[in-house]
């Protein structure tokens, strides 16, 4: 099959080369992929940022999250079958979505929605799944929280800000101007032009704080939080309370304790919980956001469709962090 692949961390070009089909365990699901979208996460891993909690051996086929169809199953697998159209977000140990099949678990797919594309579908898993679990897993946001959604426009923001408004929440996010209109009528109630004015000068007693940016930002988060409320950051580092819930040996363990030093100052000072957030793969929660697609309370932002033999030129356009919502790579034109 053909697939896009890197044989070293930080190569800039993507090769596009054959390699052999993937191998079907007994509890998987062979999918012909028909779409597959680009993730932060993707880049990170290109570039060997995440070497320290994920070991790959290269060449490696980059990926996360796909649309398609099923063309066989493992011996083992009762919850779908041949020709049933899916979608999921693999393990972490799976990866490599930009290629023309994956076997993936049954557990770790859905069916997908009815009233999508599989270009649609796609751009659903990852940012769904990681929204999913950062508001009601982590934060277990309820009607009148009051949160802060970092880059409201982006392709985690988007979802985001439509799952808190559904769930009865305040949203303040953060955006340019030009996105201002269009996080409005994802439901976001106040928009912050991070260009004009910094988000701490402008907000304060909030449940909670979802971040996407880290660095400064992540630090500033603390000062808008009341005590007892929760900062969940996917772009944070890595501290030593998700190193032992990852089951990292102890000297990573201690390695993120002393390179969050600060983070837990800020923690104990303020009162706030920080979490770092490392979604996990779910077939089960992927089926509730299904019917919520389905019974149109929410809905995939795709900035651009890019053709497979294009996708370089999705990673350079992802790497613009221009996108408004996600960037699709189309392996099969929907029918």
């Amino acid at each position: 099959m053909k697939a896009a692949l890197i044989r070293k961390y930080g190569q800039d070009q993507l090769e596009m080369i054959t390699v052999p089909m993937p191998q079907l365990g007994d509890q998987d699901v062979l999918v012909k992929i028909h779409a597959a979208s680009i993730n932060p996460i993707d880049l990170k891993t290109k570039d060997g940022n995440l070497k320290m909690l994920l070991k790959y051996h290269l060449p490696l086929i980059l990926g996360s999250d796909f649309a398609g169809t099923i063309e066989q199953v493992g011996v083992k697998v009762t919850r779908f079958k041949v020709g049933d159209q899916v979608y999921g977000r693999v393990q972490k140990n799976r990866i490599g979505t930009f290629a023309e099949w994956i076997a993936v678990s049954q557990a770790d797919i859905a069916r997908k929605p009815a009233n999508l594309t599989f270009e649609q579908a796609a751009a659903i898993p990852l940012v769904g799944l990681t929204s999913y679990q950062a508001l009601f897993d982590v934060m277990k946001i309820k009607r009148g929280d009051k949160l802060l959604i970092q880059a409201g426009s982006g392709g985690i923001g988007t979802i985001a800000i439509q799952l808190a408004k559904l769930a009865g929440a305040y949203v303040a996010t953060t955006t340019s101007s030009k996105n201002a209109a269009f996080v409005k009528q994802l439901g976001a109630d106040e928009v912050i032009d991070y260009h004009k004015v910094r988000f701490d000068e402008v907000l304060s007693d909030y449940d909670d704080v979802f971040d996407t940016l880290g660095g400064k930002q992540l630090e500033r988060a603390f000062s808008i939080v009341k005590p007892g409320g929760k900062v969940v950051s996917l772009s944070g580092l890595p501290n030593g309370a998700f190193a032992k819930s990852y089951g990292l040996p102890k000297w990573k363990l201690w390695l993120f304790k002393l390179a969050t030093v600060n983070l837990s100052r800020l923690e104990k000072k303020s009162g706030i919980a920080y979490h770092f957030l490392f979604m996990k793969p779910s077939g089960s929660q992927l089926a509730i956001l299904t019917k919520l697609i389905e019974q149109e309370k929410i809905r995939p932002i795709i900035d651009r469709i890019f053709e497979f033999d294009d996708i370089q030129a999705a990673f350079n356009y992802s790497q613009s962090h221009r996108a408004r919502g996600k960037i699709v790579v189309q392996m099969i034109a929907d029918k």
